[in-house]
């Protein structure tokens, strides 16, 4: 089959897209209002985009708490969402009110970061403290604005939770991270195969 995304003529129930291009890491993010309230919230349109410096970066649908927690305050946290936390990452991803809590609603420990002022998920193997550094509105041909928003962050800090190092190396297959895939389905790390790179 062939279509053209602008013209939504794939004739499926659903657009294939983002079951395509996956799994896609999920950013689990977690800022502060400015009365004070922890958001949590989950985004799959997320990665590492640069080392040295260290930036991530996710993109929000629209101007969402996130977004708008980060812009005022510089700072967030990626939390590392696992096969463990399943259902308390889906659960986070629900709107809720400015001035109620993703930690409450899911029932959620919270734990204090060191270099930033949003709390990590305590629960959560890994977590990057992240200063904000800019927001960019992603466009359409021709400059038309989408309302989508690129937020990048450079990671200030990094939590490791001690017992998943093994022979100095961190090892992804036991922390089980989730992806995300296309509909409502998710995926996760479970085995690892090295090949290094040629010479």
């Amino acid at each position: 089959m062939f279509y053209e995304p602008s013209k939504r003529n794939h004739g499926l129930p659903h657009g294939p897209l983002k079951a395509i291009v996956a799994p896609r890491p999920i950013g689990w993010i977690s800022s502060l209002a400015a009365d004070g309230t922890a958001n949590l919230a989950p985004y799959s349109f997320f990665n590492l985009v640069s080392e040295a410096p260290d930036v991530v970066a996710f993109s929000s649908d629209g101007r969402k708490h996130s977004v708008e927690n980060i812009e005022a305050t510089g700072e967030f946290v990626c939390n590392l969402a696992t096969l463990s936390l399943l259902e308390q990452v889906n659960l986070t991803s629900k709107p809720i009110a400015p001035h109620e809590s993703e930690f409450e609603l899911a029932g959620l420990e919270r734990a204090p970061s060191r270099l930033v002022k949003p709390p990590r998920v305590a629960a959560s193997p890994c977590a990057l403290e992240c200063v904000w550094t800019e927001t960019i509105e992603v466009k359409a041909r021709g400059g038309v604005p989408s309302g989508n928003f690129l937020v990048f962050g450079e990671v200030v800090g990094i939590h490791i939770d001690d017992s998943f190092i093994e022979n100095g190396l961190l090892r992804t297959a036991l922390l089980q991270p989730l992806a995300r895939l296309g509909y409502f389905d998710y995926s996760w790390v479970a085995e690892a195969k090295s090949l290094p790179r040629p010479r």
